[in-house]
Parts: C-alpha cells; structure tokens; sequence
C-alpha cells in the first residue's frame, strides 16, 4: 500500500464520524465548522501520471473569538518521477470588535520543493471588516504588518517586514451551488507574493460538493530560470460540517 492510499483511508476514516454525527449536528449549533476534500486523477497507457490534492479547513467560534486552521497539499507524477509537490499550513485567530469589524492575527507557512522560493512562513496582525454580509454575498477585507522569513532554492534565505491585504468574496448561487474569490498580497522589500484563488461549489448530497478550483500564484522576484508565475486547477470531493 503506497502513501496515497494510506492518505486517502485516513480522510476516508475521518470523514466517517461526521456523516454519522450530522443529524445530531443539525439539532443544536456547533461551534465547530469546517471540510475535508480530495481529488484524485491517474492516467496510465503512453504515459503515466497521477496527481493528488487534498486538505481540511476547521472553524471554531465562540463568543467574541474566531479560529481557523488549514492544511492543504498536492502531489503529482508523470512516469514515475515526481514534478509537482507543495505544502501549506495556516492558522488564524480573530476578535471581534464589532458586528463587522474585527482585530486578527494569522501564521502561514508555504513549501514548494519545486519553486524558487522553497519555504516562506510570515506572521501578521491586522485589521478586518465585514464588508458585505447578506445571505447571498459576503465580502471580508484585511489589513495587515508583520514579518516574513523564506528559503531559496539556493540555499539563501531572506527576512522582511511585510505587509498584507487579502479580500474574500463568496456568492451563495443557489441553496445547492457557490461561488468563491479570494485575493492575497503580502509585499515586502525582497519579494512579493500575490495570490488568487476562485472556486466554484455543487452540493451534490448532504454535505458532500464537488468543487472546482484554480489558483494563480506569483512571486515578484525569483531565482534565474524560475518562473515567477505558478498555476493550479483542481476538481476534488469536499465534504462539509
């Protein structure tokens, strides 16, 4: 059994007790929320390849505070030689102020074996307002400082004082479809990162979505013959809670 499969028993095995659960879930509020998704694709003949994504998304609100933690990860081959692999971890602990306006602090931590910068982790706090927040839109902006530190593919590393605007759209379509749009700079003397991330979600039973997915990420200054500009599509199960 290859390191795939023992991933995808153990989504599989978490995932179990939150179908279970969901009835009684539905009967009394939860501080906790979150999903759990999968996607996986192997093509096999001329050539053979496969790719892997996966992550989990936890929310927990209580009173004035709100916490996130996040974890995603993705993993592809062709011909049995590896040509993609990238790690990101994230946490987030916000208060609120106000009904719209809140004060955050966030910890993110980025990998990618095959980028010019290999590692960035950056720690900000900011400020956070409820843009929009009706049943069908809702818009979030942040403001943030803080600091970053990256590993380069070279073996060099690099500190900066940062500073962060991230805006996070979501359109409730349907009561069966969504659409979401997030948006990341994180500038810094030496470097910076942009992100965008749009997505689109078909509740397919219960929890369960199909989600489409693609993410642009750009670094302004990279290493000789690195590309500043990486791109992702992924189709994947999610699972919701």
């Amino acid at each position: 059994m290859n390191w795939r499969n023992v991933l995808i028993l153990c989504l599989l095995a978490f995932a179990t007790p939150l179908f279970a659960q969901e009835e009684e879930a539905a009967e009394e509020e939860s501080p906790w929320s979150g999903s759990v998704n999968l996607g996986y694709l192997a093509t096999t003949g001329n050539t053979e390849s496969s790719s892997l994504n996966s992550g989990f998304t936890i929310n927990y609100k209580l009173e004035l505070w709100e916490h996130m933690a996040m974890a995603a990860a993705i993993y592809s081959t062709e011909s049995k030689v590896t040509t993609a692999e990238a790690y990101d971890f994230g946490w987030k602990s916000a208060r609120n102020l106000t009904e719209n306006d809140f004060l955050y602090g966030r910890l993110d931590w980025r990998k990618d074996r095959f980028a010019s910068i290999e590692t960035q982790f950056s720690q900000t706090v900011g400020y956070g307002r409820r843009l929009i927040d009706s049943d069908k839109h809702q818009l979030n902006g942040e403001l943030g400082v803080g600091a970053r530190q990256s590993d380069l593919a070279d073996g060099t590393d690099e500190s900066d004082t940062i500073y962060t605007g991230r805006l996070t759209y979501n359109w409730n379509i349907s009561e069966t479809a969504s659409f979401g749009q997030a948006f990341l700079v994180e500038a810094g003397d030496s470097n910076t990162f942009t992100e965008s991330v749009t997505d689109l979600r078909a509740r397919l039973i219960g929890g369960l979505a199909m989600v489409l997915s693609y993410t642009v990420r750009n670094n302004s200054d990279v290493l000789p013959g690195s590309e500043k500009t990486d791109t992702r599509a992924a189709l994947s199960l999610e699972y919701g809670f």
